[in-house]
């Protein structure tokens, strides 16, 4: 595959992987000040919060790029889901916005002031943050996984079992997320991280298809495509070939 699809594939790869490391260096980096006690911050914290909440804004970016990028080439096997999954991004993306905005808040917050007030705003926007990654890189994550995995396995645009694992982890991480949601367990907990693994292998291995071989059917039904695509074209050149304006006389 040459030309404007294969640049598509490589920046829309590209795209992928760079939010997996943004989403893991932001949550690294300010997940202290969402666990740490009440009350100022220790020297150095909000640095560390303030480069994860650009390293989140570098996710929301991302986030909105890949949907930019795909849409051209998931358009062509269905436009009406694929437009769909170009605003279900836009949703998590603006989901993610918000939890920077509430980090940002906690870190004035706790420059500063400190007391009871403090404390009551501090746990607000801490829960803000909170359920904003629950719904954003978890529920409306894995319903655009689901959207965008049909449309790679129904169109052959990976190999299937890539695109089937992406179909699982979906649902999966939209489940865990409910349970989360209803107090079965905390969200970053064994069963939780357990859940979202099958989603990060999927947004890998489709970043790293993308990359190395691009877009296109594959497995033997495209090869049996290419062929009959090949025999067409002969059959039109021998037709065309066979009729020759007749000669006057």
């Amino acid at each position: 595959m040459r030309g404007p699809d294969r640049r598509t594939a490589v920046a829309a790869g590209v795209l992928f992987l760079l939010t997996e490391v943004a989403a893991i260096a932001g949550a690294v980096l300010y997940r202290p000040l969402l666990g740490a006690a009440e009350g100022r911050l220790a020297p150095g914290a909000d640095t560390r919060a303030l480069l994860g909440a650009l390293c989140e804004l570098v996710l929301v970016a991302a986030v909105t790029g890949t949907g930019a990028a795909l849409f051209p080439v998931l358009r062509r096997r269905g436009e009406g889901m694929a437009l769909g999954y170009v605003c279900g991004r836009l949703l998590e993306a603006a989901l993610i916005a918000v939890g920077i905005v509430a980090v940002l808040g906690l870190v004035t917050l706790r420059r500063e002031s400190a007391g009871a007030a403090g404390g009551a705003a501090d746990a607000a926007l801490v829960a803000v943050h909170d359920w904003t990654f629950l719904l954003g890189p978890n529920i409306a994550l894995g319903a655009n996984t689901v959207l965008l995995a049909w449309l790679a396995y129904r169109a052959r645009l990976v190999p299937r079992p890539l695109a089937l694992l992406g179909l699982v982890g979906g649902p999966l991480i939209c489940a865990s997320a409910v349970a989360v949601m209803f107090g079965l367990y905390a969200q970053l907990s064994v069963p939780g991280s357990l859940a979202a693994l099958p989603v990060f292998a999927w947004e890998l291995g489709f970043a790293g298809w993308l990359i190395a071989r691009g877009f296109g059917p594959h497995g033997p039904s495209a090869a049996v495509g290419r062929r009959g695509d090949r025999a067409g074209h002969a059959g039109s050149a021998v037709r065309a070939g066979s009729i020759r304006p007749a000669r006057a006389s």
